[in-house]
């Protein structure tokens, strides 16, 4: 009888760290072309069916970052942006896609690179949070036959203090978690004041 793959991954020592070539040229590559891996170590589940708070209980592994394959929801059926809208939060790009380039082939680009920030409420405004998510996707040179991105999601945390802090109060603070976004303003007589933007 086969063992399941998570008591397959709970070896001493055994961490998940790939790097983005690996990601997409292995892992995503592989799912978008329908190989099957010995492994089952990355889930496909819509994200965005779920608030980022949930989705480390839904990986496979992972104990600080966490690793999905997501099928890409398009706002306007198959054409226009992604929509990448929860129940009760948005995914927000922080920037243009950054391309991922060989190792081997320093001009050779294996994909592209999003990042994007979570964002409680509804767009344009909302309450920025500190779940942060690099999406992955193959480059458009690369015809796919599924429209399929890697997504890893990870907490921002300037410290590992502060992950312990927010360990020890638990999810009560959880509601607590946005991070307010201030603007600069300088007065008359030269002093610089911080307010909240709307």
């Amino acid at each position: 009888m086969e063992e399941s793959t998570s008591s397959n991954l709970q070896l001493p020592g055994f961490r998940f760290h790939p790097t983005e070539e690996e990601l997409l040229g292995f892992y995503l590559k592989n799912m978008v072309f329908g190989k099957k891996l010995h492994l089952d170590v990355i889930g496909f589940i819509n994200i965005y069916h779920h608030d980022p708070v949930e989705l480390p209980g839904l990986a496979k592994i992972g104990e600080r970052e966490w690793y999905f394959f997501v099928p890409r929801d398009r706002k306007h059926g198959s054409g226009g942006r992604p929509n990448r809208t929860t129940e009760t939060g948005f995914w927000k790009a922080t920037g243009s896609d950054r391309k991922i380039l060989s190792l081997s082939d320093p001009k050779k680009i294996i994909g592209l690179k999003k990042t994007l920030v979570f964002y409680k409420g509804r767009a344009p405004r909302g309450c920025k949070t500190d779940w942060v998510m690099n999406e992955y996707r193959l480059p458009d040179s690369c015809p796919s036959p599924k429209d399929i991105v890697l997504c890893k999601i990870y907490r921002k945390a300037t410290s590992l203090k502060v992950l312990e802090e927010r360990g020890s109060h638990g999810r009560r603070n959880e509601n607590k978690s946005c991070i307010p976004t201030f603007t600069s303003t300088d007065t008359p007589n030269g002093h610089n004041l911080l307010q909240q933007s709307p």
